[in-house]
């Protein structure tokens, strides 16, 4: 019979040519969560008792589609952001800590003077939508994507924490046949698709072969396309005083800082995160 510790050990010793070690044992503590409904402080506790036969079944699945580069997020349909657990799959990008970031530096902003209004371009799993709803609950929120499976995700996650939001199923390069002339947002954020197609050979096959592409990757010859087109829309509907906050590419940050400029942005600011890399910008007319 399995004990939840020699469960552990098949997992690094299955994984062991995928993933790092630290990265197996993270893996298998996300699965014994979301398998046992248990903290996974509580492993050290029960690490000798036996498995039970329908979570060990569970628990071998999880290695099975882990082992075929599967990623976990997506195996157990859900992703941790900000304190949110909200559901994922293959129409959604998984949430990253360095988007969480984002929404941090938007929150710390704005913390002292709420917004009324907040777009989200983009919004995949609806994660930044959601969890600035959670933290600027007076704010009226929408958010976009051009994919309609992904905003019916969106949608099912911000039922699930019980905030208001309105999404819309959108192209943002088709922008001027969506928005009202007089609609204005106080925040415009935006993670849009940013790698480029040299960067691809870098990536995880887990991302590459089941994250939705639309979502990850631009033209080699336009790798700013999105943050251009943003950055038009935000000068036409941005408030008085409004702000536009990015997540971007890592290696065109003062290519993007200099588009801003060179748009009549006045005020922009270029921030690393938590691994020293340029990953947010924040600018306003």
């Amino acid at each position: 019979m399995e004990t939840y510790k020699t469960l552990t050990e098949t997992y690094q010793t299955v994984l062991s040519e995928l993933y790092p070690p630290e990265e197996v044992k993270q893996l298998f503590l996300l699965a014994y969560e979301a398998i046992t409904q248990k903290k996974s402080v509580e492993l050290a506790l029960v690490k000798l008792d036996t498995v039970p036969s329908e979570q060990e079944e569970c628990f071998r699945h999880v290695l099975a589609q882990l082992r075929a580069g599967h990623p976990i997020q997506y195996i157990l349909g859900e992703a941790e952001f900000y304190g949110l657990r909200l559901i994922v799959n293959k129409h959604t990008l998984i949430p990253r800590p360095e988007t969480e970031e984002l929404v941090a530096w938007i929150l710390r902003d704005y913390s002292d003077a709420p917004p009324r209004s907040i777009l989200d371009i983009g919004t995949g799993s609806g994660c930044i939508a959601t969890a600035l709803k959670k933290g600027l609950p007076s704010a009226d929120i929408s958010a976009m994507d051009i994919s309609a499976e992904a905003i019916h995700v969106a949608q099912k996650n911000a039922n699930n924490m019980d905030v208001s939001i309105r999404f819309l199923v959108a192209d943002i390069l088709e922008w001027e046949y969506v928005f009202a002339s007089n609609e204005h947002f106080d925040i415009i954020v935006s993670n849009p698709p940013y790698i480029t197609p040299k960067e691809q050979e870098m990536m995880h096959q887990n991302v590459l072969l089941h994250e939705p592409h639309t979502a990850l990757f631009v033209e080699e010859h336009a790798p700013l396309l999105f943050y251009d087109t943003i950055a038009d829309f935000g000068k036409k509907h941005l408030a008085p005083h409004g702000t536009l906050y990015f997540e971007i590419n890592q290696y065109l940050g003062q290519e993007t800082v200099d588009m801003l400029f060179k748009k009549g942005y006045r005020t922009v600011k270029l921030q690393s995160d938590m691994h020293g890399a340029d990953r947010m910008i924040r600018a306003s007319l």
